[in-house]
């Protein structure tokens, strides 16, 4: 008996469309872009979702899995129109070349473009079209905004159930089994969904406490209901702007499509009863330093840095990793303790300190590069400290052993603070950034970053707190500063007085 045939493509991308840069086919082609035995030379052993459908080839003789183009970008502003075609088209052309039993999809659900709100949707009846009624299955982010047409698409979807992120190769599997499992005439999967009218941001959307987490653990009753495959909560992405915006829950069972929309509707309205709870107030930058200075930790062994985090300029919500709010802040404050800010994305700047060289001083304006709408430059005196190539492997528990590419970096002496300059815009979510730098956290006192939630998974072991502050930027907790042009208008907090041109 000749194998069945499983086709595996990846487009994975977070759009923020306020973000004042776009992202253009070279971003995609620097962190993943890959195919066929490379694909699986490149995924082997991490903890993602084709690292997921690598292990799933290796067990499973009786399925020949082909590798399409498999890519993925670090979140920013919206994708030019050229690359979603470039990738596309390489997705669909691998798709006619043969016909297939099974096709999985690893999508985020959250992709924007310049002048297309819905190409994940757009993508997904494309491939519908060719492959006809084969089954269709895809993995989702939690911070996916979900069509109610996917469920015209898809056989199966999923969506992880933790954040930060450390489910995605499970969330796959899942995916898999099932996808294959219904071509193999063993599942009957019935879908449904619901939507809840509201925008919420992501600060409080850890699944480790509040709201999320008790959502999580309601979902799980329904998730180890007999018949269910599976239920997932969508908490959606507040810098997309989408036709589909806001939270969606997904329910999928074996044949029995009641049982699914009883879960998604218990599930909505355990959600719009604490709709409120996802908004929440944080400190000013430099109230947030004095608390991250002044917090102990009692019975504490050893050291260990407290940590301000920026979420306002986090790139994986479509920070532009250039914002000075909370590095002026540092400044001024002149803590007492060793520091160390992560980062500014300034490719000018790192070439400088690499032509410079080692123990050189030099002059630069820190932030503001891209744009003074949220801040004007700091002006400084630095030395240079260290210079990288930008490559590691993370270390910690989100996407383990995934190779990363910062481009060059520098580390840079400001006013007795280390300053990591770099050549791409990415967060500083992992151990392995900090130590490619040389940077013992373990003799660092003060630990400032643009990063949001996902900066927990690794390092709340390694800090002893964990301070979010608010400053401006792409990615503010306060979504009423952005003004949404695809959004139904009657979306929570909004209303018509408040749209774009109003």
């Amino acid at each position: 008996m000749m194998p069945r045939r499983l086709a595996v493509a990846r487009l994975w991308y977070e759009g923020n469309s306020f973000a004042p840069v776009t992202t253009g086919i070279e971003i995609f082609r620097a962190r993943e872009w890959v195919a066929g035995e490379a694909a699986k030379d490149f995924y082997r052993g991490t903890a993602t979702e084709i690292g997921a459908a690598v292990a799933f080839a290796d067990s499973q003789p009786d399925w020949q899995v082909e590798f399409l183009l498999c890519t993925a970008a670090p979140p920013g502003g919206p994708v030019t129109a050229d690359a979603f075609a470039t990738i596309r088209a390489a997705i669909l052309d691998g798709l006619r070349q043969q016909a297939w039993d099974a096709v999985y999809l690893s999508l985020h659900g959250a992709t924007v473009l310049v002048d297309n709100p819905t190409p994940e949707l757009d993508l997904l009846r494309d491939v519908r079209a060719i492959i006809g009624d084969v089954p269709l299955g895809a993995s989702f982010d939690l911070h996916a905004h979900l069509a109610p047409d996917i469920l015209a698409q898809l056989s199966v979807a999923a969506g992880y159930k933790t954040y930060p992120h450390i489910d995605m190769a499970e969330t796959a599997m899942l995916v898999l089994q099932a996808v294959t499992a219904t071509a193999e005439n063993r599942l009957t999967p019935k879908m449904a969904i619901a939507k809840l009218p509201a925008i919420l941001p992501s600060f409080n959307m850890r699944t480790t406490d509040g709201p999320m987490a008790e959502l999580q653990q309601l979902a799980q009753e329904w998730r180890d209901k007999p018949r269910m495959i599976d239920v997932s909560l969508f908490g959606g992405f507040a810098y997309g702007d989408s036709p589909f915006a806001g939270p969606s829950i997904i329910a999928t069972s074996d044949g029995d499509p009641d049982l699914a929309q009883q879960a998604v509707e218990a599930l909505s309205a355990a959600m719009a009863a604490r709709r409120d709870d996802f908004y929440v107030s944080i400190p000013a930058p430099a109230e947030g330093l004095r608390q991250a200075l002044s917090c102990q930790t009692p019975g504490l062994i050893g050291d260990k840095p407290a940590a301000v985090i920026d979420p306002s300029d986090n790139p994986l919500s479509g920070g532009i990793g250039d914002t000075p709010g909370l590095f002026r802040a540092l400044l001024e404050l002149r803590p007492n303790v060793p520091a160390v800010f992560g980062f500014f994305w300034d490719p000018p700047l790192v070439a400088r300190c690499h032509a410079a060289g080692l123990g050189q001083r030099l002059t630069a304006a820190l932030g503001g590069r891209v744009t003074p709408a949220f801040g004007a430059p700091v002006e400084v005196e630095a030395t240079v400290l260290a210079l990288t190539d930008g490559q590691f492997r993370n270390l910690g528990p989100m996407e383990t052993n995934l190779p990363v590419n910062l481009g060059r970096t520098a580390l840079l002496d400001v006013q007795g603070i280390k300053v990591i300059i770099t050549e791409s815009c990415q967060t500083p979510n992992d151990p392995g950034y900090f130590r490619l730098h040389g940077i013992d956290l373990d003799k660092t006192g003060l630990l400032c970053v643009k990063a949001k939630n996902h900066f927990r998974a690794a390092f709340k072991p390694l800090t002893r707190a964990i301070i979010e502050i608010d400053a401006p930027g792409p990615a503010s907790p306060n979504i009423r500063h952005y003004s949404y042009r695809h959004a139904p208008p009657h979306l929570y907090p909004f209303d018509e007085s408040r749209r774009e041109g109003s």
